[in-house]
């Protein structure tokens, strides 16, 4: 089984228990305004442009016939500068999972262990499920916004060590206005994830006057309860990457 993945970052330590290897699955079904990854909404793979490196030598308007560059139209190995890189690349889950062990090693007792964010890696769940399976004996985790049918949410979390979701707003207009989704089964899900057994930890983006609002978090606070909860700061270089891809960040 093969999917879609357009970042693997090690020695992260905000992914979970411990010294940890997260892999960004690629490909999301919510549109947050405020997604500091939006390289990991589309599950195709797209060509990041960093202009501001352009020296205008046009080398990257040449023929090759590298396949990853013919989608594309240009060569992305040709630039002198490296403006260009290809974001999402397909692997097979015993490949990545060979490839994730094998960095595993060098950390050795000190490594925590794996985890899965995006993205979403839920929207990819035979992928997720059967890597899972290649890295089971290892401390796991999944960083997810909870969007997803429920039995696929249950299989998964199932399977894992850790849990880490966000509820970003407690309306659900105002959930959909701003994520493109209401928030209805991401709620139904939270619920199967308190009786699960499985700890967890509820994360909340604390973006200006749309979720760090009292009435927000206050109606949070209601639907979580005594869970632990995580509130995280803005990230203000959130729209860095927009204009590589040719997309317009709308905060």
């Amino acid at each position: 089984m093969s999917g879609i993945i357009f970042d693997i970052k090690e020695m992260a330590v905000h992914d979970g228990p411990g010294i940890r290897t997260t892999v960004f699955f690629k490909g999301c079904p919510l549109r947050c305004r405020w997604c500091h990854n939006p390289e990991g909404l589309s599950f195709e793979p797209q060509l990041m442009y960093k202009d501001a490196r352009c020296i205008g030598c046009k080398s990257c308007q040449r023929e090759c016939n590298h396949p990853e560059c013919q989608p594309f139209g240009k060569c992305i190995h040709a630039c002198p500068e490296n403006c260009l890189e290809i974001a999402g690349k397909r692997v097979s889950a015993k490949d990545l999972a060979n490839e994730l062990k094998a960095s595993a090693e060098v950390l050795g007792d000190s490594f925590g262990g794996f985890t899965f964010s995006g993205g979403e890696p839920l929207a990819q769940p035979q992928f997720l499920l059967e890597l899972i399976e290649e890295l089971k004996g290892y401390h796991l985790c999944i960083e997810t916004s909870g969007f997803a049918d429920s039995k696929v949410f249950e299989s998964v979390i199932e399977k894992l060590d850790f849990i880490i979701m966000d509820i970003k707003l407690a309306d659900s207009k105002e959930h959909e206005k701003y994520t493109g989704v209401s928030n209805e089964q991401i709620l139904k899900n939270f619920e199967l994830l308190k009786i699960s057994g499985k700890p967890f930890v509820i994360r909340t983006p604390l973006i200006p006057s749309i979720t760090d609002t009292e009435e927000n978090l206050n109606a949070i606070k209601t639907i979580i309860g005594d869970s632990s909860w995580e509130k995280l700061p803005y990230n203000a270089a959130a729209g860095a990457k927009y204009k590589m891809l040719g997309m317009e960040y709308t905060i």
